[in-house]
């Protein structure tokens, strides 16, 4: 709102009318006659069932192992020891989801220590824990992988342990190939 004097008028302060438009008035429509369902009628969609599932430390990363038939699932936990992968299977392994094979790569966090008994206490410890979550399951224990000291240059990484593409590559050919033949 503005105060002016009015032109040519000198004497007291006009105030002007504000113009407003007619607004329609809001009216609140009546609340619906009709209810929507939202119970779900059929089955709750899940993920296609999985044949197998490859469980490790970060050796794993870019491990792509596949089947002829079915899928194959790769859990990688980098900087685990075994133990810590041990921690991981029930959440991993569902006893609605079990699937046929279970591959175990874990070890190369563990070796460091180089307490050979405790690794194969903690070994037997995880294996316990798949073989109690998934009983039906086959279990494979692979790796850990040698060292590029004690294996070829080219199939590891520049840190000596890592695999590199190569070596993952070939690491993924040899777990596909013993999975076939279970």
């Amino acid at each position: 709102m503005s105060f002016t004097p009015a032109p040519g008028h000198h004497g007291p302060w006009v105030h002007p009318q504000r113009r407003t438009r007619a607004r329609p008035r809001a009216t609140t429509s009546p609340p619906p006659v009709f209810e929507i369902s939202t119970r779900n009628r059929f089955s709750p969609l899940r993920e296609t069932e999985r044949d197998a599932v490859i469980v490790g430390d970060s050796i794993v990363r870019h491990v792509r192992a596949t089947l002829a038939e079915g899928k194959v699932h790769t859990h990688c936990f980098p900087g685990a020891r075994v133990l810590n992968v041990s921690a991981q299977i029930p959440a991993i392994l569902k006893a609605d989801e079990s699937p046929r094979a279970v591959v175990l790569h874990a070890g190369v966090n563990d070796t460091t220590q180089r307490q050979t008994e405790t690794l194969k206490r903690d070994f037997r410890s995880l294996i316990e824990t798949v073989r109690s979550t998934t009983p039906a399951a086959t279990i494979i224990v692979s790796g850990p992988l040698p060292t590029y000291r004690r294996g070829h240059e080219r199939l590891f990484r520049a840190d000596g342990l890592h695999p590199s593409r190569v070596g993952a590559e070939l690491l993924s050919d040899n777990i596909s190939r013993t999975l076939r033949s279970i």
